[in-house]
């Protein structure tokens, strides 16, 4: 047996790009269908705590408005903002907690791959409209704070932002290393 202290006596893999990719791809040796439905969904229950937590405090935060003397005095536009946000945000709580559900009533029923399929477009969904909420409340806040037309500005600048964050990065990584182009790592 070898002590802590010796010297390994081999070199260790290269960890260089092309090992990137091969940690990437996921290609698990061995791994049957049912190791890999049950990863996928670990993976999503990860992906779902992380969101689920986010979208109620936005969600409670935006119940707590109407019930403060100021709100009553907003322009037209902000309540707009408003209304669009609180309805975004009950609408991404209910899309990121159905997966949870949908377990429950699954369960035991063998119907991993049907959970597992169903809650990545629920995900999908719910991250759509977690990004109009928080859009939303972009344009209400800065409508609140400055102008109505500063909060639509801001608005579109977010549109943006989420649009380039959420779908165009993930989806040109998604090309990248789909086409072949696998020279250097992401």
């Amino acid at each position: 047996m070898r002590a802590l202290h010796d010297p390994p006596t081999s070199k260790p893999a290269s960890r260089g790009p092309r090992y990137r990719h091969v940690v990437d791809a996921y290609q698990r040796e061995g791994e049957t269908e049912a190791q890999r439905l049950d990863r996928n969904w670990d993976e999503l229950l990860q992906e779902f705590r992380v969101s689920q937590t986010g979208v109620q405090i936005l969600t409670g935060f935006l119940l707590t408005l109407p019930i403060q003397p100021a709100f009553h005095g907003i322009t037209t536009f902000e309540r707009a903002a408003y209304v669009a946000a609180i309805s975004a945000s009950i609408m991404a709580t209910c899309l990121l907690i159905t997966p949870v559900a949908m377990h429950r009533w699954l369960f035991r029923q063998r119907r991993k791959e049907t959970l597992v399929l169903m809650a990545h477009h629920l995900a999908i969904a719910g991250l759509v409209v977690l990004a109009g909420a928080v859009v939303s409340v972009m344009a209400f806040t800065f409508a609140l704070v400055f102008s109505d037309l500063l909060g639509a500005v801001v608005a579109a600048c977010g549109v943006i932002v989420f649009l380039g964050a959420w779908v165009v990065l993930p989806l040109s990584l998604r090309r990248r290393f789909t086409t072949g182009d696998r020279s250097t790592s992401p």
